[in-house]
């Protein structure tokens, strides 16, 4: 299908991804910077997959094709590059000043990072909450400080560690840092199935969860059981 070929995966800070329509019939390869389409405004990101594999990743990403996509405006200029790195240079100290608010409101929240879109019209705060956080008020007092548009997003241990990043035990940078964008839920059962050690500490990764590679071979080692004689 035309159409669907005409999506293109586009990749944000860390492991946040989008898929935008490219109505422009613009040139787009893996690695070129684009202004897309935002709420309101234009987001900056880069390119990760274009052509007939986009719509199965979208599937994979999203369970379905959406028919509502926002489009990639256009290749980036100097100027969008500008209000980019702009936006980016305040991310740290926005996040430093938006935990120190959240403390004096005695929130039962971390948060754990801030995203800013390419054009500064937006900013995402990244928390983390054991329990329901009424935060209409931190909202009100984080727009009137940053004077932008705030959008609270709540995420789990798993898309905390990725969005720090490190390396994990394989000497290899985090999968949750690089590559994954599901987050499946992993038991210890993995563990058994392949004979390894039960050891909390060498199977927590460092969110502290299950290691989410111990899903990553799983299958094989189900479906060699099934030939293989009992113990």
């Amino acid at each position: 299908n035309a159409d669907t070929c005409d999506i293109v995966e586009v990749q944000f800070k860390n492991t946040r991804k989008g898929y935008y329509r490219n109505s422009n019939s613009l040139t787009l390869e893996k690695g070129d910077i684009v202004a897309v389409e935002a709420s309101p405004g234009h987001d900056i990101g880069i390119v990760t997959l274009t052509g007939s594999l986009v719509p199965f990743q979208m599937r994979k990403a999203t369970g379905k094709m959406d028919t509502d996509i926002k489009r990639v405006y256009r290749k980036v200029k100097l100027v969008d590059m500008e209000k980019y790195e702009e936006a980016k240079a305040k991310e740290h100290h926005t996040m430093i000043r938006a935990r120190q608010i959240a403390a004096d409101l005695n929130l039962n929240m971390k948060i754990g990072d801030v995203e800013y879109q390419g054009d500064g019209n937006k900013a995402i705060f990244y928390y983390i909450a054991d329990e329901r956080v009424d935060f209409r008020q931190l909202i009100k007092i984080l727009a009137e400080t940053f004077k932008t548009r705030i959008e609270m997003k709540q995420i789990g241990a798993r898309q905390e560690a990725g969005r720090i990043g490190g390396i994990g035990p394989c000497g290899r940078e985090l999968c949750c840092a690089t590559w994954m964008t599901n987050f499946i839920s992993v038991s210890t059962s993995a563990a058994r199935y392949q004979d390894i050690s039960l050891n909390p500490q060498k199977l927590a990764g460092q969110c502290a969860k299950l290691k989410c590679c111990l899903n990553y071979e799983i299958d094989c080692y189900v479906e060699a059981q099934k030939r293989l004689p009992s113990r």
